[in-house]
């Protein structure tokens, strides 16, 4: 009976949200918030506080939410952003960059706003940004995710108004396993390929999901992994952040030759197919992405194995997320944006568009190929 009357009372809250989704769009109406953040040539702008939020032309000040270089760009005067990410950003940007780095949910005064960062949970110090004038709030996410990460801060949910979604796996077939379960099937492959004397070349994006794997494989093992010359600094990063994470050793491209036969090789994917493979005769190569997920994908990427682990939420985590931020208006950015406005139209009543943005969705047009 509890079951039955939660549907029914659901069912009618869909039903009036669609009423009134319709009667605006009727009379042409606009949210009364529509203005607060808006997508200009610069990045996404907030002109009530006087900053630009993860732009990729100049601007006088920043606020990031993350050290993936789709959303972290050396373009501005002075930088905000989580203080556990400040020493990612200034590995990527420049270690003389001006940056203010802010605890989780620590509130600031700019303009007419107020801002505070919160856990996104995509990569260490990820953020959503809440903005808040008068009663109006806003939270953009930038990249999230709400599964369990061992490699970083937990994502945490923020009531708003207005909700500005990524929607990079916003499609019902990408469905992501726990991680764990993926961790373990990543090291049953590294033993059978130490049985069949080949070296396991996993392939990972440099910041983020390689530290993911890591951390995960270190409820089966204490072994140490080899890793790409892109893959160490950003990993003794998170190290010294408090990361528990496997030991590691960096492949010195000048050094002798080793045999790697039965050992766990750690690289960004643009080093598939270059001459720093040739190390590696025989190996087997696998690829950790979301996009894995798709069976097709592996096969044309040409990788051995494939693991569904994504830093990105899937689509039951997207629907899950938007509807317990109480959002009415939801702006969706990179990757599978119709699908997810068209979803939350029909199907949950909500008020929703796409904002056009530049950011890619995921890290793997920007991945390090040189060691």
């Amino acid at each position: 009976m509890i079951t039955c009357c939660t549907e029914s009372v659901d069912t009618l809250a869909v039903t009036a949200r669609k009423h009134t989704y319709a009667m605006a769009r009727s009379r042409g109406a606009q949210a009364p918030d529509a203005d607060l953040i808006e997508a200009t040539t610069r990045g996404l702008e907030c002109a009530a506080g006087g900053f630009t939020i993860d732009p990729w032309k100049p601007v006088e000040l920043s606020l990031i939410t993350h050290a993936h270089a789709d959303h972290a760009r050396a373009v501005a005067a002075r930088y905000i952003a989580s203080k556990a990410s400040v020493p990612l950003l200034r590995h990527r940007l420049g270690q003389d960059i001006d940056i203010q780095g802010v605890n989780w949910g620590e509130r600031l005064t700019l303009g007419e706003t107020t801002v505070s960062f919160h856990p996104a949970g995509h990569v260490l110090g990820s953020a959503q940004i809440r903005i808040q004038r008068g009663e109006e709030v806003w939270v953009f996410t930038g990249d999230y995710k709400p599964d369990p990460d061992p490699s970083c801060e937990a994502f945490e949910l923020v009531p708003c108004d207005t909700f500005i979604t990524e929607a990079t796996f916003a499609l019902p077939v990408y469905r992501w396993p726990d991680g764990r379960t993926v961790a373990r099937e990543i090291f049953d492959w590294w033993q059978q390929m130490r049985r069949s004397g080949r070296p396991a070349v996993l392939f990972a994006y440099s910041l983020g999901k390689a530290q993911r794997v890591l951390a995960e494989l270190t409820a089966f093992t204490d072994e140490t992994v080899h890793v790409h010359g892109a893959v160490e600094p950003l990993t003794e990063l998170y190290r010294q952040s408090g990361i528990k994470m496997l030991p590691t050793q960096r492949i010195d491209p000048s050094g002798p030759r080793e045999d790697y036969a039965g050992k766990l090789v750690l690289a960004p994917p643009g080093a598939n197919g270059s001459k720093w493979m040739k190390r590696f005769p025989k190996a087997s190569t696998g690829f950790c992405s979301g996009w894995m997920r798709v069976r097709g994908n592996r096969r044309r990427q040409g990788y051995d194995r494939g693991f569904v682990l994504s830093d990105h939420s899937d689509w039951q985590g997207l629907l899950d997320t938007i509807t317990g931020t109480g959002a009415t208006r939801v702006l969706t950015t990179h990757g599978q944006s119709a699908t997810l406005v068209r979803y939350l139209r029909d199907e949950l009543g909500l008020n929703a568009a796409e904002l056009r943005t530049r950011y890619a969705g995921d890290d793997a047009s920007t991945e390090e190929a040189d060691p």
